[in-house]
């Protein structure tokens, strides 16, 4: 089985094991969409908001000196969405209903999270987002500079007072 076989096949076992898992999206840190079993064509909005939303809650863990972050959860009043980084290159996005098991969602969202880094690890680079830069090129095009809320924690580099 090749490894975008066996991804898929692992987010279609992730909805199988937990119920009222609705779906799951995998993304690359930059936000741009590695693959979904969503039925919504709502995938490439929700891996952007996922990157978004795990860049934000690494640097806030790290900036609470609180260390790398594990999971970000967002509960609304029809589900919730639990967010799981995938080494450094790719997070993965679970999507469930509200009655759904907290606990057996994490078990099964973290475990599904490191088979897909491991899958992931075996996939040549270039098929996968780079890993976050330690440095933003202030010189680059605005377009191809990587947004702040993805960069790593540097506890070296000087603190902004506004």
């Amino acid at each position: 089985m090749d490894t975008d076989t066996a991804i898929v096949t692992e987010l279609n076992g992730l909805r199988r094991r937990v119920p009222d898992v609705t779906g799951s999206v995998l993304t690359g840190v930059d936000g741009l969409l590695i693959t979904h079993d969503l039925a919504s064509a709502e995938a490439e909005s929700i891996a952007a908001l996922a990157a978004a939303s795990v860049g934000l809650g690494r640097r806030f863990a790290m900036t609470a000196g609180h260390g790398d972050l594990r999971e970000t959860v967002i509960h609304g009043s029809r589900g919730q969405v639990a967010l799981y980084p995938v080494g450094d290159r790719a997070l993965l996005a679970v999507l469930a209903g509200p009655g759904t098991d907290p606990g057996l969602l994490h078990a099964h969202g973290r475990r599904a999270a490191r088979s897909i880094g491991e899958l992931l690890r075996s996939k040549p680079a270039s098929n996968v987002a780079a890993p976050v830069p330690g440095l933003l090129d202030n010189h680059a095009p605005l377009a191809v500079r990587t947004p702040m809320a993805t960069l790593p924690y540097n506890p070296a580099l000087p603190r902004r007072r506004f």
